[in-house]
């Protein structure tokens, strides 16, 4: 209809998967490439759409990512410590190589191209890596046995953030917030042309971002997909649009 206003289409959101040799469903069991559905239903509240991205040849990444209007880097494993220059911690679980090389490739393709970038978890941890820093690879041994960054194996636990006034997720997130939570890892060095942009109340950093950045360069270190929360995911959105 002349003069009819064309929706905007929604931005298209790469979320990283993960490879498992064996999965059932039906009466099948075979492999296949996995993501909780908590992930591309929060794209999908947040206002986007979800496009899941499978482990692939290093290689086509730069294809992929620029098909893309975000891309988000999910969680899981911890990343090899091979890749930061340290020494396995005996706490450390056992290397996603393949996810570690391909994941990589995704950030540093979109970095390159500029396109805003969330990474969850693990996401956020890799990016730090991918940017040149390190991780704490046991987080008890850091903050002491009071640690509260997760609950019973396969259970998220609870505690409280505080984002930095002033960066773009104190903006998003603009008070002191509740979230969901479950890693033993963190950030500890930041990578090149990160700062922090919150932190737990045991100091630890919660997020880091990249100012400066053509767009978006967000990494949490909590699970917003496991939580009612969208707001994070909205600024990502919003960044894509």
């Amino acid at each position: 209809m002349k003069g009819a206003t064309v929706p905007h289409p929604r931005p298209l959101v790469g979320v990283s998967t993960y490879l498992e040799d064996v999965a059932r469903w039906g009466v099948w069991e075979q492999s296949a490439a996995l993501l909780p559905s908590g992930y591309h239903r929060h794209v999908q509240r947040a206002g986007g759409l979800a496009a899941l991205l499978p482990p692939d040849d290093p290689g086509a990444a730069d294809e992929a990512v620029a098909r893309l209007d975000a891309l988000v880097v999910a969680g899981g494993p911890d990343v090899e410590p091979v890749r930061y220059g340290a020494e396995r911690h005996p706490m450390t679980g056992p290397p996603a190589r393949e996810r570690d090389v391909w994941e990589g490739a995704l950030l540093l393709a979109a970095l390159e191209r500029g396109i805003p970038v969330l990474g969850i978890c693990r996401g956020m941890q890799l990016l730090n890596v991918v940017l040149g820093g390190t991780l704490v690879q046991h987080l008890p041994e850091a903050v002491g046995p009071g640690c509260a960054h997760g609950g019973p194996p396969g259970v998220y636990g609870s505690h409280v953030v505080k984002p930095v006034p002033g960066t773009a997720l104190g903006e998003a997130l603009p008070e002191a917030v509740d979230v969901p939570s479950y890693h033993h890892q963190a950030v500890d060095r930041l990578g090149r042309s990160l700062v922090a942009c919150a932190h737990a109340e045991d100091g630890t950093v919660e997020a880091v971002e990249r100012p400066g950045a053509p767009a978006l360069v967000l990494g949490v270190q909590w699970h917003p997909e496991a939580g009612d929360d969208t707001r994070v995911m909205e600024a990502l959105v919003r960044a894509a649009t």
